[in-house]
């Protein structure tokens, strides 16, 4: 279909997976899965329903006649109600107890909670699995020493594998935060039209239990160990809020992977996958984009902003209820999620096909290193009986001359040489070749990084062995 707008969430970003959590055969099985959860309590409760009744809900509860639905919602202009009614059609014996003491957020509302929380999980299973690439990858490259920079400027070495743990903590941040929310997430339950459970207390002849009994009981057989204990005819808007800031967050440390792999890229000192037949550039054809981590970005960007979305809805509801949250709610909360579907599988793909060029970063190091190795040279100076602050300024002198010849003759860093022919110094060339190692400036990157992966990384993904060994399918 050609003619008529197609979400590119769907079309080039999420996976199937995430799709069906949030499609209509999805909301609509769940809709037969809470009335019959209904239907079982009441019952068990002492309404009048047979088992017969409700083993004929169980007979249809999959088997959706989307077509009765359809043309009932062209007459009614419910939807809820259509579907009670194509229920009811093939469900003869039941008809009359679908939905029996209900509103329609009773579906509409528990089924918002159960694919969010459905949902949720999909996006934790991909976080650990990235969690566990990037644990592989600062493993193997944690000792690979390299420029670090602040301000974008070359500081004090790290490591390759080092830098990847300050992805890997925010990842983890992200897990703490999203395992928080979902231990979280309770169902709306039966609370009725205004959240008072009135018409479940008419029908239970005045028995408070039983109606307290009804939320439990329903949460019980949807999967959930409560419900929440008050609440207008809807949950309340911020749990909306509360679950999309979470994805917000993901987004916010992919975006911040996304930047440090496109700089790196720049430098050619890292690279995103880049395949066989994929073109960087119409015009240009050598050229190796970093689309992968360009996208990650651009799909981060409209997650942060779509922060905003449950938040004016939750704090614009008028008291009990109000239905201007519907239209946004359709749009906000499966865009999200959709959209950081797509950025999980984007940055488990970019992690997968890192490739690292140590030559590369070896040789922008070593430009840099006379300079970061003054201090070191100065101490092996004044060891040799050199005058501390005589020397200093020697090297500041002697620092500002390279740095001149690098700028701005484009020569190379020739600061040992200087150094060297300094007689202030005492020191020969080979004396200075002693302080280039670049192992000598990393300082506890290696250890650090064997740290974080066996005190945090590690035992989060053992606890979470059986959801690792995902896969990430690229569709453009």
């Amino acid at each position: 279909m050609n003619d008529g707008y197609q979400s590119p969430l769907s079309e080039r970003y999420a996976s199937k997976e995430m799709q069906y959590i949030f499609s209509p055969d999805k909301k609509f099985r769940t809709w037969r899965k809470l009335w019959i959860a209904l239907a079982e309590t009441e019952k068990e409760l002492g309404l009048p329903i047979t088992q017969e009744q409700i083993d004929e809900l169980i007979e249809f509860q999959d088997d959706i006649n989307y077509e009765v639905a359809k043309e009932r919602e062209r007459l009614v202009r419910h939807d809820v109600m259509s579907h009670v009614y194509a229920y009811g059609q093939q469900c003869p014996g039941a008809k009359g107890i679908i939905h029996l003491g209900a509103t329609s957020c009773y579906v509409g509302d528990n089924t918002d909670i159960i694919i969010m929380t459905e949902a949720l999980g999909l996006v934790r299973k991909k976080l650990i699995n990235v969690l566990a690439r990037l644990a592989d990858f600062a493993e193997k490259y944690k000792n690979q020493p390299t420029l670090a920079f602040t301000h974008f400027q070359p500081a004090q070495p790290t490591t390759v594998g080092k830098r990847a743990t300050l992805w890997m903590q925010e990842l983890c941040l992200d897990l703490e935060d999203l395992d928080h929310v979902l231990s979280g997430m309770k169902l709306l339950g039966s609370k009725g039209t205004t959240g008072t459970q009135a018409s479940f207390l008419e029908l239970f002849d005045g028995d408070h239990e039983k109606c307290r009994k009804a939320d439990q009981m329903i949460a019980e057989k949807m999967g959930f160990k409560e419900c929440y204990p008050v609440s207008g005819q809807t949950y309340s808007r911020k749990v909306d809020t509360r679950v999309v800031n979470v994805l917000a967050g993901i987004a916010q440390s992919a975006h911040k992977f996304s930047n440090d792999i496109r700089l790196l890229q720049h430098l050619k000192e890292v690279e995103e996958p880049f395949e066989k037949n994929q073109i960087g550039s119409s015009a240009m054809a050598y050229k190796r984009n970093p689309m992968r981590s360009e996208r990650i970005a651009s799909l981060a960007n409209y997650v942060m902003a779509d922060v905003m979305n449950p938040m004016l809805v939750a704090s614009t509801q008028w008291f009990e209820r109000t239905l201007d949250d519907s239209a946004n709610k359709r749009l906000s909360i499966p865009e999200g999620f959709l959209a950081v579907d797509g950025i999980l599988d984007l940055y488990l793909n970019v992690v997968d096909g890192l490739v690292v060029y140590p030559k590369v970063i070896e040789k922008h190091f070593m430009a840099e290193l006379p300079f970061m190795a003054t201090e070191n040279i100065m101490m092996d100076a004044v060891k040799a009986g050199g005058d501390r602050q005589e020397l200093h300024e020697r090297i500041r002198q002697l620092s500002m001359e390279a740095g001149k010849n690098v700028k701005e003759k484009g020569l190379d860093n020739n600061l040992l040489e200087l150094i060297a022919g300094d007689s202030a110094f005492g020191l020969s060339m080979e004396d200075l070749q002693t302080a280039m190692d670049p192992k000598r400036y990393i300082g506890r990157a290696p250890e650090q990084v064997d740290e974080f992966l066996k005190e945090i990384v590690r035992p989060i993904l053992e606890k979470n062995k059986e959801v690792l060994g995902a896969k990430a399918e690229i569709l453009v």
